[in-house]
């Protein structure tokens, strides 16, 4: 996995009426024909999940890349609802690669989970609003620190 030709995705975990399931996909599939081979997921609900779905399914059709999962910590899921708990498990499953800690959840694994995406990553596709005090504000922020091209699908 090469850091030019990976990208890692931020974004919250309630999606509001502006988001555009087209946007994500169009932003993933430029990434691709720029040469991106390696898309990261944190696996949070949300956009995290609708990032992984949507790399999955152009996996399917034919892309030739791979979803890789930074998992914060053992157990991420363990209060998910069912319906999104079964479809965590399943994105783990076809993921190429999972990044799963030892660790149980303890303050600031979601941090190090965020700065290690944005580690590895030439670009971000985010969804964030502008929201200071959340863990996508802190990603886009370090991203921003770090240099890395920012595709904020977020509209006012």
């Amino acid at each position: 996995m090469s850091r030019e030709t990976t990208c890692c995705f931020t974004g919250h975990r309630e999606l509001e009426y502006n988001y555009n399931k087209n946007d994500l996909k169009n932003a993933i599939k430029s990434l691709i024909d720029r040469g991106v081979k390696t898309f990261i997921v944190g696996g949070a609900l949300g956009f995290d999940t609708e990032a992984a779905i949507e790399v999955l399914r152009q996996k399917a059709g034919g892309e030739d890349i791979e979803l890789h999962v930074y998992a914060p910590c053992q157990g991420q899921s363990k209060r998910y609802p069912f319906r999104e708990k079964a479809l965590y498990k399943k994105i783990l499953k076809h993921a190429d690669y999972v990044d799963m800690p030892d660790s149980e959840y303890f303050d600031g694994c979601m941090k190090i989970r965020n700065y290690k995406m944005v580690d590895a990553s030439s670009c971000v596709i985010a969804y964030y609003s502008g929201e200071f005090k959340s863990g996508t504000g802190q990603t886009v922020r370090y991203a921003q620190r770090c240099g890395l091209e920012i595709i904020n699908l977020y509209k006012e």
